[in-house]
């Protein structure tokens, strides 16, 4: 973590880029972008094909440090290189991009109406790793599917017990407590969450720097009173399911929060495209969610 990348966390204009789908989730992200369970044979094969999607973003000349602020990476994706230097250093000095880390192993069954984090017992190593190559934050996500104050607190104290081991690697974690957006309870389950983080995030010194990946709210504005906290980077929005379109008018409503997308970022990218078509598309959509990040 540096100086000037903390500054264009804290204060740039922009959106992060969630190119951080993981062994569960990448044959969907592939399959989305056109590429077929055939396509590959192993896991290793897999992950060289979602490597070679992301690379075609990062490289693009559309991505770039103007419009987006950061980029999250699996951990595969941070140890793969793009022209010849590690993910993480050609986003930083090639694009102005901040590298962030995927760093969670899943979620959890649901107990309590949440799902928490999967142990993470090589969690040390993977953020030695992750300072050796230069990254500035991670991100680890949790699950939140009622309105259930026990879980909530669950799915809070573990966030919270995550990123003090973060920060004490000298990186922003970023705590991503999603709540589902089609519980009937979801505004209600936001009142438990907002809570908590407040009362967890004012036992965090100044120093101690935190950001926050949250599902768009049921009340616009509603976690504003986070960017006030001393101890809070930035607020981040995660699309949750909504299509690119209908998550950056909510997010256009949203002042205090910037985007966070995966899919939605993605959203109409294929394999199959020419690169003229390719850049168009990106362009289009890197414009549509920076404008909606910046009202």
């Amino acid at each position: 973590m540096t100086a000037e990348q903390l500054q264009k966390m804290h204060s740039g204009q922009g959106f992060i880029a969630a190119l951080d789908q993981s062994g569960g989730s990448t044959p969907k992200a592939l399959a989305l972008y056109g590429v077929k369970e055939t396509a590959w044979k192993n896991e290793e094969e897999m992950m060289d094909l979602v490597h070679q999607m992301r690379s075609r973003i990062i490289t693009n000349k559309e991505f770039n440090g103007d419009r987006i602020l950061g980029a999250i990476l699996f951990k595969a994706t941070m140890e793969r290189k793009v022209e010849g230097l590690p993910t993480a250093q050609y986003l930083w000095e090639k694009k102005h991009v901040v590298p962030f880390l995927k760093i969670d192993n899943g979620l959890a069954d649901e107990i309590d109406g949440v799902r928490l984090m999967k142990p993470m017992p090589t969690l040390d190593t993977l953020l030695s790793e992750g300072e050796t190559y230069g990254i500035f934050g991670t991100k680890e996500r949790s699950v939140i599917n009622k309105a259930n104050a026990d879980g909530i607190r669950k799915v809070v104290d573990q966030q919270f017990e995550v990123a003090l081991k973060v920060i004490s690697h000298h990186m922003v974690p970023i705590i991503e407590p999603e709540v589902t957006i089609s519980i009937a309870d979801k505004k209600e389950a936001e009142v438990i969450l907002k809570q908590e983080l407040i009362a967890h995030a004012k036992k965090l010194s100044p120093e101690q720097k935190v950001m926050f990946k949250l599902s768009l709210p049921a009340v616009d504005g509603f976690y504003d009173e986070l960017n006030k906290l001393p101890c809070c980077v930035r607020v981040v929005a995660l699309s949750g399911g909504y299509s690119q379109k209908e998550a950056n008018v909510i997010l256009a409503r949203n002042h205090g929060m910037i985007a966070s997308f995966s899919r939605a970022l993605a959203e109409d990218l294929t394999a199959q495209m020419t690169d003229a078509e390719f850049t168009k598309k990106l362009g289009a959509s890197i414009k549509a969610i920076y404008e909606a990040s910046i009202k």
